[in-house]
């Protein structure tokens, strides 16, 4: 989304317009669904599904919007991961207080872009000035990232979370997706080239 365009949305969500500020909201829905997805540890999942992550957030995010004090498209998506992050750590010390060190890391979008630009070069992807990884290193591409993301199959999202966004080996990957490492390097393969086209497509 252009930067005008979302401080423009901000400033009419400020003044009261309802309209704007459900778009708002829904632009980012894909994004802070990604976010909380990869934030959700192994343990939480019988527990936590990540779309209530997501609708508790947003629902605070229009609940607390005069806390809101940024302008720009980059504070706005900073301000969202916090009170994502907050209800994240606040669903671990209800099911497991333990745990909840796990679930403290901040998973966002440029970690994903470098962790994807070093995974690719070591596999060698073709084309790799063109890779997601590239086009990601400018944080106004988060929520169209994220939008692509959400419009791939459940394997290629899968399989691009644990190994870009929860930074897990092939090895830790392929116990959790019940396949071989070898099958799980060709998924992510497929999943960041469907996801280069998706990108270039938009």
């Amino acid at each position: 989304m252009p930067q005008s365009h979302f401080q423009e949305l901000i400033q009419r969500t400020r003044a009261g317009d309802r309209a704007a500020e459900n778009e708002l909201l829904q632009k980012c829905r894909s994004y802070i669904s990604l976010i909380a997805r990869a934030q959700i540890e192994g343990w939480m999942r019988t527990k936590v599904d990540a779309s209530d992550l997501v609708q508790q957030t947003l629902l605070e995010a229009h609940q607390g919007l005069e806390q809101f004090k940024g302008e720009t498209e980059a504070e706005w998506l900073c301000w969202l991961r916090g009170i994502l992050k907050h209800n994240t750590l606040d669903f671990a010390r209800r099911y497991q207080g333990a745990a909840k060190r796990d679930v403290k890391r901040e998973f966002s979008l440029d970690q994903y872009a470098t962790a994807s630009r070093s995974t690719a070069q070591k596999w060698e992807l073709k084309d790799s000035t063109e890779t997601p990884s590239r086009i990601l290193l400018n944080r106004e591409q988060e929520i169209l990232m994220a939008d692509a993301v959400s419009e791939l199959p459940e394997d290629y999202q899968e399989v691009i979370m644990l190994r870009n966004l929860q930074r897990l080996s092939f090895k830790q990957v392929a116990e959790r997706m019940n396949r071989s490492p070898g099958a799980v390097q060709m998924l992510w393969l497929r999943a960041l080239n469907q996801l280069q086209e998706r990108l270039e497509r938009g």
